[in-house]
């Protein structure tokens, strides 16, 4: 799911730096808010990427005892 919305985030955070969109939010500057999503995407995939390879590297112990 980070990897997905990483993703997401980040094609919105552009849409919002480029001129691609100009939606007048007022109080809110267009390019600082494009620069926020951009900034929480990335971190969005990093921690992602993270906990995949924490999963990857954890190894699982079975024991079975008998009577």
């Amino acid at each position: 799911m980070g990897l997905g919305l990483g993703v997401v985030l980040i094609v919105l955070g552009l849409l919002f730096v480029t001129p691609v969109i100009s939606y007048d939010i007022p109080g809110v500057d267009d390019i600082m808010l494009g620069w926020i999503l951009v900034g929480a995407g990335v971190l969005s995939i990093v921690l992602g990427l993270v906990a995949t390879a924490q999963r990857s590297r954890t190894t699982h112990v079975e024991e079975r005892r008998t009577h």
